[in-house]
């Protein structure tokens, strides 16, 4: 079994570890929820105070042309294409996931509408993401389309002649599962079919090609592993084939060709910057390109090749040595063992207590999340879910040594028991 010392060593030939010394991260905390929220780069106070306190406090509206703050939304997509295989001028950083997502959703079915009129289905996981889901069924029931869910076996198998789009998120939020894109991209367009990807989990944790997939539309998240704070902006990409073809639903003024000349007419933008919608925050965006940067660190050092191979490395010690320290307690792995299929994310589910043991870990520094499993319903062909314990390993600021010192603090709360103290037992808004 891997020992601390082992642990250490792994440390000491880190090629990434000098990318911890960006973050900020509060002493005693092991972090393994950067999958929900990453942790702050350090440059980004004193960064965030100079956009308050010099470019809104002094250079004021002026900062819009000095400060360049009208082409953030651009200039930080450019950040991010380099981080899903799109090219430069192909991303905008805007808005938030869900109303990203019901921006390119709308367009795909209008194409869809014109190109394949008798299509009206759109296929999805039935895990997916809720807001997902919640997005694609008010579409549904405003555009007379039907929403069929489905286990991800058998999505491709689902692709028939009615079927207009396939939307999936990446890599799935409670198992850490992980489509082939390139694959799955390829079944839905030679059915015909339209394919949307949220990039929510996957977007500076695994590597990403949209182009190389040949992918039509997808949306992503800022907060997550890309670092840039609570209610970052999140992004868009539009498949050059498809961005000029219909309006986004949400025609603001920052989408119009011209947005300085005032018209009452609406004429769209060419190309991504037609998803913009409206003013963008500001001071978000400043944060968000501070995370943005962290990542782009790592491109000298390998890029996301580099950052990918430390992932595995970090999430195959944890199920190892979990396996290894914590049986006979009712711990069953849901992640994929295969590298192939899995994220940067390890998921573990439990009949009883996930929620009590989380938050025992995160009173002794170690923070993940929890999950609820399946609720209670008739049965869709497969057993439910129990709950999960939910664990994310970014590898621009996890070692070796936190993997280690996270499962020996599982194993103690596990075998002491600690998690059934009544504090641990009481439900927060937020789990």
């Amino acid at each position: 079994m891997t020992t601390l010392q082992d642990c250490r060593a792994l440390d000491a030939q880190d090629p990434l570890r000098e990318l911890r010394t960006l973050f900020t991260l509060p002493p005693g905390v092991i972090y393994l929820d950067g999958n929900s929220l990453g942790v702050m780069p350090a440059a980004a106070p004193a960064r965030v105070a100079a956009a308050v306190t010099q470019e809104w406090g002094d250079g004021l509206i002026r900062s819009w042309n000095s400060a360049g703050w009208f082409t953030l939304p651009q200039r930080l997509g450019d950040k991010i294409a380099q981080l899903v295989g799109a090219r430069p001028g192909e991303v905008v950083a805007t808005d938030s996931t869900s109303i990203n997502l019901y921006k390119v959703l709308s367009a795909a079915l209008s194409i869809a509408a014109q190109d394949a009129p008798q299509r009206k289905v759109i296929v999805s996981e039935r895990s997916n993401f809720p807001t997902d889901l919640y997005i694609a069924e008010a579409l549904c029931q405003e555009r007379g389309y039907q929403l069929q869910l489905l286990e991800p076996e058998g999505v491709t198998a689902a692709l028939t002649p009615d079927v207009a789009v396939l939307m999936l998120t990446h890599v799935n939020y409670r198992t850490g599962a992980m489509h082939d894109m390139a694959a799955v991209t390829a079944a839905a367009h030679e059915a015909g079919v339209l394919m949307v990807w949220d990039l929510a989990h996957s977007a500076g944790a695994v590597p990403v090609d949209l182009n190389g997939a040949g992918a039509d539309f997808s949306i992503g998240c800022g907060y997550k592993y890309l670092n840039g704070g609570p209610g970052a902006p999140a992004f868009v990409w539009v498949h050059p084939r498809h961005a000029d073809r219909f309006w986004q639903p949400l025609a603001g003024w920052w989408g119009h060709a011209a947005p300085f000349e005032f018209t009452p007419g609406y004429r769209p933008a060419t190309g991504i910057s037609r998803y913009l919608c409206g003013t963008q925050p500001i001071l978000s965006m400043t944060a968000l390109e501070c995370g943005l940067d962290t990542l782009l660190a790592a491109a000298p050092l390998g890029g996301m090749a580099a950052l990918r191979a430390k992932s595995l490395a970090l999430t195959d010690l944890f199920m190892a040595l979990v396996e290894a320290r914590c049986g006979g307690h009712g711990l069953a792995l849901v992640t994929p063992r295969d590298a192939a299929r899995r994220g940067s994310q390890v998921c573990l589910s439990r009949q009883t207590g996930a929620y009590a043991i989380i938050q025992a870990l995160i009173a002794r520094g170690v923070i993940g999340d929890f999950r609820a499993g399946d609720p209670p319903g008739p049965a869709n062909g497969t057993p439910p879910m129990p709950d999960i314990l939910r664990f994310g390993f970014t590898p621009l600021y996890l070692g070796f040594e936190d993997v280690w010192n996270a499962v020996e603090h599982l194993r103690e709360v596990l075998d002491t028991g600690e998690w059934q103290r009544p504090e641990f037992n009481q439900k927060h808004a937020v789990t």
